[in-house]
């Protein structure tokens, strides 16, 4: 018997079998894939445009040959000589499949496009930027004094700005006569300092006075979403602020599937580099678009990113990073231009400046968010968790600082959900449940009302409901346990033992029903077994990372939490503690400090300061390594439960009463989860 091909999409993680000379977008429609198509699949809109990957996925258990998908055809190439395909795309309509693909979805051919919500914070930045302007008016050659333009610049810096001496880019120099001549010798030049002691370099330069402004990117190059934010580096404004999917996640969703595919592919973390270099390319292009200014006005970036992403958007091989004793490449910081780093949609002189790393699995993410949170300066033992598909977790005080990360993997960002999806139009946000009826109401993005107020299913008919976002299914775990419909262990009851008709048999175990949209064509939304299973391990991860660095500092519970991260803004305290992400501590002690890798990205970009005091702090900063130490899976075991096995809750027990069931009736009473968990 032979076995159809099978197809996974990316991100979304959907994957089956299909006959040989399926179309791509009828593989991905019949898997409710979010695949555009306006032009019914006749190869003229383009909209279904996708990205098949090729190579060895063993974390999908696939090897993608070259011949996954049929030829390119004359539609597609008729399509491509008019309109352009990008490098490596195919018409999802006209590619067909042949053998098992592994095929990326970008966020341009989503219907409901992501919403990548990292808006940078309110914060007050002093103002030290590494990149100022100056007016000059230079002397005019003399052939009975004869000295080049460019030395006459630095002399006339030098007499007007008592600047003592300049470099410079060779572009720059290169552009440096007409513009000289264009101003009638008044020019307006822009200098980079690295630091307070370091030659300023000539990076840019404009005929008389410029009045345009220069700006700087602050951009948190995350696992799974990439955040930029435009910033004036006059006066610290942002002017805009827009992300993009990182297009590495066809590679692997989370950090060690990428090493593996580095390790596994030759050439593949060049290919890696390339894909995530583009698509800042195209984040560049966009934000400049938005915010209505010139991309050659963008003369600095500064990077914030994890180990993994630091190394692949460097061109460094990460295999290092993924065995003992997980070495960098350099932990400092790296200056370099982006012409050396390959980036096109940024003038060549513009400098880049990477944060440092903690460690080789701590990176500068964690370094930023330290910056941006100061935990070495706060008088109470504070807890910050940057929760993400790889969690930074940070404890401190004036006494100490210790850190680690925490493989948490993109449960939490909505993958690895059956009904899961990216926080976008249309994605449950929100949910709670009547403890009484059992009945859930919920909230979805793009719409401020709730599904049991008036007038909400007029203003959710365009996006409809279309699944449910990363804070969604955190709540609806946390609210089935609320209501009583899910044990300690994680285990959701039958109807007959939840008195609901929601609680519906699926397969061998059960599952809750939220939402039916399929009499109007549109998805069962519901949380599954499977579900739940991939939140516990998440959550298990990121409460038994904060464990370790408690049980270092010889403490059993904290002053206060800190959420950081883009995801963190939106997580609900009373639920986080019920599902036992976050250790036990009063409710008002909980905050959120949104995208805190990105406003630390920010205050670097805008201050030099700022990036020497990171880079001092960096090393009074305590690593902890979790992937080596022992009691990581002891505390990791014990959090399965929800909210955990033995830790005691009282903060949370002031708040909600959680009530006594368990649903495995092969076994007694409380110890259901455990003898569960054991037979699994």
């Amino acid at each position: 018997m032979t076995t159809d091909p099978l197809v996974i999409f990316t991100p979304s993680g959907k994957r089956g079998r299909f006959p040989v000379g399926t179309p791509v977008l009828t593989a991905a429609r019949q898997l409710g894939v979010d695949l555009d198509s306006v032009c019914g699949g006749r190869g003229i809109c383009s909209k279904c445009q996708i990205t098949p990957a090729y190579g060895d996925f063993p974390k999908h258990g696939v090897q993608v040959a070259e011949d996954a998908l049929s030829g390119w055809n004359a539609v597609e190439e008729r399509y491509d000589s008019k309109r352009g395909l990008k490098t490596g795309r195919r018409l999802g309509c006209q590619a067909t499949v042949q053998r098992d693909v592994v095929i990326d979805v970008p966020p341009e051919s989503q219907v409901h496009r992501q919403v990548v919500r990292k808006a940078a914070a309110a914060r007050t930045l002093q103002m030290d930027p590494a990149t100022r302007l100056y007016y000059v008016e230079v002397d005019q050659p003399d052939m009975h004094e004869p000295t080049g333009d460019l030395e006459r610049v630095a002399r006339a810096l030098r007499a007007q700005w008592g600047i003592e001496e300049i470099s410079t880019e060779f572009s720059t120099l290169a552009g440096l006569q007409p513009i000289l001549r264009k101003g009638d010798w008044r020019i307006t030049v822009a200098l980079h300092k690295s630091d307070n002691s370091a030659i300023p370099r000539l990076v840019a330069a404009w005929p008389g006075l410029h009045e345009a402004g220069i700006y700087g990117l602050a951009i948190d190059l995350g696992s799974t979403t990439i955040a930029a934010h435009l910033t004036d580096l006059d006066t610290g404004a942002v002017m805009a602020s827009s992300g993009i999917m990182n297009p590495q996640i066809r590679f692997g969703e989370d950090l060690m599937s990428r090493v593996s595919y580095a390790m596994m592919n030759p050439g593949g973390a060049t290919e890696m580099t390339r894909a995530v270099r583009e698509a800042l390319d195209t984040l560049t292009i966009e934000i400049a678009a938005e915010a209505g200014i010139d991309a050659g006005l963008i003369l600095e970036t500064v990077f914030v990113c994890n180990p993994v992403m630091h190394h692949l958007l460097l061109g460094i091989d990460p295999v290092e990073l993924g065995q003992a004793p997980f070495a960098l490449a350099t932990s400092d910081a790296v200056t370099l231009s982006a012409r050396e780093l390959g980036l096109t949609a940024l003038p060549g002189a513009a400098q880049i400046y990477v944060l440092p790393c903690i460690a080789g699995h701590v990176g500068a993410d964690a370094a930023a968010v330290a910056l941006s949170e100061q935990p070495g300066k706060s008088e109470d033992l504070v807890l910050v968790v940057d929760v993400g598909t790889n969690a930074e977790i940070l404890l401190g005080d004036t006494t100490r600082v210790l850190a680690c990360s925490s493989p948490t993997g993109p449960a939490f960002e909505g993958a690895q959900i059956s009904s899961g999806q990216r926080a976008a139009p249309g994605a449950i946000e929100a949910i709670r449940i009547d403890p009484v009826t059992k009945e859930p109401r919920f909230r979805v993005i793009g719409c401020d009302l709730w599904s049991d107020q008036d007038g909400f299913w007029q203003e959710v008919a365009q996006t409809g409901i279309t699944g449910i976002c990363g804070s969604g299914i955190i709540e609806a775990v946390a609210e089935l346990r609320i209501a009583g419909l899910m044990d300690p262990s994680g285990l959701i009851g039958s109807a007959a033992q939840t008195g609901t008709d929601r609680c519906e048999a699926d397969g061998r175990t059960h599952a809750y029903l939220i939402h039916d949209g399929s009499a109007e064509g549109g998805p069962r939304i519901t949380v599954t077994q499977g579900d739940i299973r991939a939140i516990q391990l998440a959550k298990s991860a990121l409460y038994a990372g904060a464990r370790l660095l408690m049980d270092e500092r010889g403490v059993d519970r904290v002053d206060r939490v800190v959420l950081a991260g883009a995801f963190g803004a939106h997580i609900s305290a009373l639920h986080a503690m019920v599902l036992g992400m976050i250790p036990d501590v009063a409710l008002d002690k909980v905050s959120s400090a949104g995208n805190a890798a990105g406003t630390g990205a920010r205050i670097a970009l805008c201050s030099l300061a700022a990036r020497r005091e990171i880079e001092r702090m960096v090393h009074r900063i305590t690593k902890v390594e979790t992937a080596i130490e022992p009691r990581f899976q002891e505390h990791f075991v014990a959090a399965n439960a929800i909210p955990h096995a033995t830790d005691p809750f009282p903060e949370l027990a002031s708040q909600v009463s959680l009530p006594v069931v368990s649903f495995n009736t092969g076994s007694g009473g409380g110890e259901g989860g455990r003898r569960r968990r054991r037979r699994g």
